[in-house]
């Protein structure tokens, strides 16, 4: 299989702008010299690495677009909303951002359970929403108003079963969030796919609740099974623990997993690491990159924020340059000709050449990731047709 590297957008020089706030027009979003873009992000709660890392790619994006003279002659003024990983939360937040903010647009939500919540609520408004890094389906199958810059769940579990047979391996198991439609998205597609490609599903355990931490009864039951890889659909925190676990009673399957596990490194203490090490998981970002474009990102962003970026931060960014590519390419801030735009858009970001299909959703390529002695390592890209 081909392996290649990400071409992405060049940059302007990071220059870290105030953005001013704005006042309310006619034109709801627009006044003056400010157009307003709404975002909603977990910034605190269990899943806020998520958030603030989407979060910093959108404002660096925004940052870099003002400081080139922004959209449509006017400065872009984001007010992102902390939503704490909760639908409720999420849905208020988008309200506040629509009737007291008046923005034009929305960038959001970041995981799927508060972004199918906020997709579902944006029915009445019309309002153009792109999410950066939410992957269930119901979540752009809400309304065609919303895009989607990264990859469903069914595309993920496909890609790892696929990615498991390339590996050799003949039988799987399955550990996942029952009460989690991310987890139950990515078990149900990996699961019928493996099956289908001649992989035997040995286990498939569960657990009902992502607050729980001693997942030992499940990893018992799945290494009497003796399976040869185990497909973990969980976020960092739990897969983590799962995979520390496992070491614990000696369950010893190729881990695999899904773009959750994007700071799973962070979970584990050094004695631990070598519970993951050899592990794959999708993503969509590498900063192994040796494109000069993709470096620069990764210098403004330490820069900015004195912190590494990961492949969130990367799909915050890409999803800013996208929703004002489309107003650009809209040549107005009127929401149906913004989501006209952005189902039209092509656009090659960080995360590469991308557009969207019949149902909102991006094509693009994938990246395996492995972690090797503690760190995240480019293992290939993996094109769904070159499953």
């Amino acid at each position: 299989m081909k392996k290649r590297l990400l071409a992405a957008l060049m940059v302007c020089a990071l220059v870290a702008l105030p953005l001013a706030g704005c006042q309310n027009g006619d034109k709801g979003g627009e006044s003056g010299d400010k157009i307003v873009i709404g975002g909603l992000a977990p910034k605190t709660g269990s899943v806020s690495v998520y958030g603030i890392a989407t979060d910093n790619g959108i404002k660096l994006a925004f940052e870099e677009i003002n400081k080139a003279g922004g959209v449509l002659g006017k400065q872009i003024e984001y007010i992102c909303e902390d939503e704490k990983g909760d639908a409720t939360e999420a849905t208020n937040a988008y309200r506040k951002l629509v009737n007291q903010n008046k923005v034009v647009a929305i960038i959001g939500d970041v995981t799927s359970k508060p972004a199918a919540a906020v997709a579902k609520a944006s029915q009445q408004d019309n309002i153009p929403i792109l999410t950066a890094t939410a992957t269930a389906l119901n979540v752009t199958e809400a309304g065609k108003n919303v895009f989607r810059v990264c990859f469903t769940d069914p595309e993920q579990g496909e890609i790892m079963a696929n990615y498991a047979k390339k590996l050799g391996k003949k039988t799987a198991a399955i550990i996942y969030d029952t009460s989690d439609d991310y987890s139950k998205g990515l078990r149900d597609s990996f699961k019928a796919t493996a099956e289908k490609l001649g992989i035997t599903v040995v286990a498939d355990e569960g657990y009902a609740n992502s607050k729980v931490v001693d997942f030992k009864a499940q990893l018992t039951n799945i290494k009497a099974k003796n399976p040869e890889v185990l497909f973990v659909p969980t976020y960092y925190e739990n897969a983590a623990l799962i995979a520390v676990q496992a070491k614990e009673i000696g369950l010893n399957a190729q881990f695999i997993g899904a773009d959750g596990w994007d700071g799973v490194i962070g979970k584990i203490d050094k004695t631990n690491m070598d519970a993951v090490n050899g592990a794959f998981y999708c993503s969509q970002y590498t900063a192994e990159s040796t494109d000069q474009r993709v470096q620069d990102f990764i210098k403004n962003y330490k820069a900015r924020f004195n912190m590494d970026p990961n492949q969130f931060s990367v799909l915050g960014y890409d999803a800013a340059y996208m929703m004002v590519k489309a107003i650009e390419n809209a040549g107005s801030t009127d929401k149906q000709a913004i989501i006209d735009a952005l189902a039209k858009l092509e656009y090659n970001g960080l995360t590469g050449q991308m557009h969207f299909d019949e149902n909102r959703n991006v094509v693009k390529e994938a990246i395996i990731i492995k972690i090797e002695n503690g760190a995240y390592k480019f293992e290939e890209t993996f094109a769904k047709e070159s499953i």
